[in-house]
């Protein structure tokens, strides 16, 4: 059974950093590409950062560029999602999606196979 778990949320102050974690089960992670998402109270889920399958070419929304870095561990069917420099309207859950269509990954939430999300606030 295809399974995502997302961890690593938790209460920051502003200006802190968290790394969140996609684990992947039942599927080899580096033949998907990978999407992190985030739903804030009352507004749409937004698309901040992708990995593609293959050459593992990454694109980041731009309220997140030079704050949030993707990356994957193959051995470890895992992908993270380092947050730096933590501000209160990053404050959402997360989830992290993969699909197996997209040749390059989208930040568009087209995305076949969802986790449960992981709660990350940001307040002092």
């Amino acid at each position: 059974q295809l399974q995502l778990v997302e961890s690593g949320g938790g209460l920051v102050q502003p200006g802190g950093s968290l790394r969140l974690s996609c684990a992947a089960s039942g599927f080899t992670l580096d033949y998907y590409a990978i999407g992190w998402f985030r739903q804030a109270p009352g507004k749409e889920r937004e698309g901040v950062s992708c990995i593609s399958k293959g050459d593992g070419s990454t694109n980041y929304a731009d309220s997140v560029k030079g704050r949030f870095t993707i990356s994957r561990d193959n051995a470890k069917n895992t992908v993270y999602l380092q947050i730096n420099s933590l501000k209160p309207e990053d404050t959402a859950v997360y989830y992290c999606a993969a699909d197996t269509m997209f040749s390059i990954c989208v930040l568009s939430d087209e995305y076949d196979y969802w986790g449960q999300g992981t709660q990350v606030t940001v307040s002092s």
